[in-house]
C-alpha cells in the first residue's frame, strides 16, 4: 500500500498541516511545529510554506473524527 501526505484532523492545531507531516513521517507533530516556527524565523518563509501545503495538501478521507 502506498503512504500519502493529508493534513491531520487528530493531530489539528490551525489546518492540520504539521500534524499530517508529523503522521507521515511517524514523528511527534509537536517537533514539527518546533522546527516550523524556527523556519519561520529564520527568513519568514515558513509562512508561504505552510500557506502553501494548507492549500495542496488534501484531507484524510480514512480521518472520521
Amino acid at each position: 500500500m502506498q503512504k500519502r501526505l493529508y493534513k491531520s484532523k487528530r493531530n489539528r492545531t490551525l489546518l492540520g498541516v504539521c500534524g499530517g507531516i508529523g503522521e507521515y513521517l511517524d514523528v511527534d507533530p509537536t517537533i514539527i511545529r518546533i522546527l516550523w516556527v524556527i523556519f519561520t524565523f529564520m527568513g519568514g518563509a515558513g509562512i508561504l510554506a505552510y500557506i502553501v501545503c494548507a492549500l495542496i495538501m488534501s484531507n484524510d478521507p480514512n480521518d472520521m473524527v
